[in-house]
């Protein structure tokens, strides 16, 4: 017959399995809202600016903002991209302190 702690840990399991799966893929998106009219600015029209797509298996794809440059043809808007790779860079170290949480009893039993 099973343990508590053998369940508990069966549970644990099961939770690490479902938060992976939903953890394979990780979506961030920057979006803005324009406030040039004053007012309170309306958080329902924000319209994204950046994206990035990363898969646990190392695959990714960004989207990042343009603008025309002076000397013709575009640039990367650095603005925007600095502050959507910060966004990027919280939810990827987010990601990985939650796997560590959860993997981490795991781990202790199994060595």
């Amino acid at each position: 017959m099973a343990s508590e702690f053998d369940i508990a840990l069966r549970n644990a399991a099961a939770t690490v399995s479902r938060y992976i799966q939903d953890a394979a893929t990780m979506q961030v998106e920057t979006h803005f809202v324009d406030t040039s009219e004053g007012g309170t600015p309306d958080f329902d029209s924000a319209r994204p600016v950046a994206r990035t797509i990363i898969r646990l298996d190392g695959d990714s794809e960004t989207v990042v903002p343009m603008r025309a440059a002076e000397a013709g043809g575009l640039e990367v808007d650095l603005s925007l991209f600095n502050l959507h790779q910060e966004n990027v860079n919280t939810a990827i170290e987010y990601r990985a302190r939650i796997l560590n949480s959860l993997l981490s009893p795991l781990l202790a039993r199994v060595t």
